[in-house]
């Protein structure tokens, strides 16, 4: 098989040990060793260059043409404000489902919210959510997700003009480009396009689709949130086209104290559903998107700052960030002006179109591959001490025809060494020390597609 790092070729073999390849290197291989079938491969290759720029731009444009899109805003018109902006997206969704056949279900997704800071008097805060329901995991869903609302200085503002052309509009714009692009596929699983409302006004929107979501039941595998996907000119000097930043969780917020005293005894601190996610993407960019690295940052969100991930964290749901590398705080959450010679304000022109599209990529291979691999193992358990080999026990998902066990060094980032265990629901590494290193387990498909590895114990499950 021929994979593309960075656009350099690299050839891997499947063997299990590739002791000779560097640790990046190695990480890519754990996706070649499901020996993927050459139709998903060329699927996936094709999704990683399929966002067209263009079309993310002229979205752009059209949010921030909607002058403000504050939750706060007008909701009537069809012109100015939030309620625009949300008509829109979902007109949006429904011309891709038009043509498509009638692939997605476009629904909102609301709830009151009053009596907060941010909110005082009651609002309806609204989600705009797209469905396209899986062949065969119907209720198995991964979600890409942008913000709809914008702001200016004052967080209470919510006449001023906001465009917010990178701070949502990028992330937005994302969402609904991929649902263009993976809506002409089919999948296993179920994957939402979802535009969140509420988000500079305290993660409401975020908090309402989780609560809604544990109301029907779904099985929320991944959430990844976009936030900030479209500038490459950091204030700090930096421009940088070539790297984007994931953020996760590591101890999952709904950890009960027996299962703190299970990851105190046995690890998982940084091995979270949500950290073995962003390790998936990592892969993903690896694989299928040209010219881009993931840095994965061991942090839920920049340092005492939040994003609408959170709320699906807090429900217990898998979820991580993407979003460009280098920020520049100017040009976000700010009054359109210019100051001693400085330009404020998140308008239209800071925005690269062509980075937004390779981040959208990202998106879409890592929700494509994740809906075409079956579930991640359930109730994955591992048992070893004081012997020469690790034992890892799981229950088997249906789709599986494999699973595949994993290893790496304590310190290491990212999974290093792998074996196909075939279709068994448990297997020993014979004369690998349990003590000496982490281990995971994922499910792999009858054509080789591969779900994230999962961390024994509560500590990493799905």
């Amino acid at each position: 098989m021929l994979l593309r790092l960075n656009n350099l070729p690299l050839t891997t073999s499947r063997r299990p040990a590739l002791r000779c390849l560097s640790t990046t290197a190695m990480a890519v291989s754990m996706m070649s060793l499901a020996a993927i079938s050459q139709a998903d491969e060329a699927s996936l290759l094709a999704i990683g260059v399929a966002p067209s720029a263009q079309r993310i731009g002229e979205d752009i444009a059209t949010l921030a043409g909607f002058g403000t899109r504050h939750t706060l805003s007008e909701t009537q018109s069809d012109t100015r404000g939030i309620g625009a902006a949300r008509r829109w997206i979902k007109s949006e969704f429904d011309e891709i489902s038009a043509a498509c056949g009638g692939c997605l279900e476009v629904i909102y997704v609301s709830g009151v919210v009053s009596g907060t800071a941010r909110i005082p008097d009651a609002t309806e805060v609204v989600n705009v959510v797209a469905i396209q329901r899986g062949t065969r995991d119907r209720n198995r869903f991964v979600v890409m997700s942008g913000d709809i609302d914008s702001r200016v200085s004052d967080i209470m503002n919510s006449t001023d003009d906001s465009p917010g052309a990178n701070d949502n509009a990028s992330g937005m714009a994302g969402v609904i480009e991929t649902a263009r692009v993976l809506s002409q596929y089919q999948f296993e699983g179920s994957i939402i396009y979802t535009g969140l409302s509420g988000e500079e006004q305290g993660l409401n929107g975020g908090a309402i689709l989780a609560a809604y979501a544990h109301e029907q039941g779904w099985e929320m595998q991944a959430v990844i949130n976009n936030d900030m996907i479209g500038n490459i000119r950091g204030i700090n000097g930096v421009i940088n086209n070539t790297t984007a930043r994931v953020f996760s969780e590591g101890t999952r917020y709904t950890e009960t104290p027996e299962e703190a005293g299970q990851r105190r005894s046995q690890g998982g601190e940084v091995d979270s559903a949500s950290r073995n996610l962003a390790r998936y993407i990592d892969q993903m960019a690896d694989l299928y998107v040209p010219n881009l690295d993931v840095m994965m940052v061991y942090r839920l969100d920049r340092f005492g700052r939040g994003g609408h991930h959170r709320p699906f964290n807090e429900a217990g749901f898998p979820a991580v960030r993407i979003m460009e590398t280098n920020e520049n705080y100017n040009w976000q959450h700010q009054d359109i002006r210019v100051e001693d010679g400085i330009a404020y304000g998140d308008v239209l022109e800071h925005v690269d179109f062509d980075y937004a599209a390779k981040l959208t990529a990202l998106n879409a291979v890592t929700l494509a591959s994740m809906a075409w691999a079956p579930a991640p193992p359930r109730n994955v358990t591992i048992s070893g001490q004081v012997s020469p080999s690790t034992t890892l026990r799981w229950e088997k998902v249906e789709g599986a025809t494999a699973y595949r066990v994993h290893w790496r060094l304590t310190t290491d980032a990212q999974w290093t060494h792998s074996r196909l265990a075939g279709d068994v629901s448990e297997f020993t590494l014979e004369n690998v020390v349990i003590d000496n290193y982490f281990f995971g387990v994922s499910s792999v498909s009858e054509r080789g597609m591969q779900s994230p590895v999962v961390f024994p114990g509560a500590a990493g499950a799905f």
